[in-house]
């Protein structure tokens, strides 16, 4: 038997404060994953993609299932299937590019796939 927010998960996500809620939770995440942290004295700001992709194989893929999440619950937005396209895509050459040792991960230091895809649902909420 599945727990309670496992079912509240799969539902799609209504309007108000439950968007909200989800909003900010993958706002959190997004940040986590790209720009959680400050190199000093810079204005470079990098996250926890950046640094999984350090780790040779799987690392990569380790920093891509929390950035799929983001896409999964954008579906549970009302994404249309376009955007939830565009999304994968941005995913996947943050993947692909990624996965080159050490120039990966300064791509993903400047790409920011989680970022990107947070502002394309905002904007979408926003009815952009």
């Amino acid at each position: 038997m599945r727990s309670g927010s496992s079912r509240a998960a799969e539902r799609p996500v209504g309007s108000g404060a439950d968007r909200e809620r989800v909003l900010a939770e993958l706002d959190a995440l997004a940040t986590l994953l790209d720009s959680r942290w400050r190199i000093p004295f810079t204005r470079i700001r990098f996250g926890a993609d950046a640094l999984l992709g350090l780790i040779p194989g799987a690392g990569d893929a380790a920093a891509a299932v929390p950035a799929l999440y983001l896409v999964w619950r954008a579906r549970q937005l009302g994404v249309p299937a376009s955007l939830q396209a565009r999304m994968l895509g941005n995913v996947g050459i943050d993947f692909l590019i990624g996965s080159v040792p050490i120039i990966g991960s300064v791509f993903d230091v400047f790409f920011r796939s989680s970022r990107r895809n947070h502002a394309l649902l905002r904007a979408h909420v926003a009815g952009k």
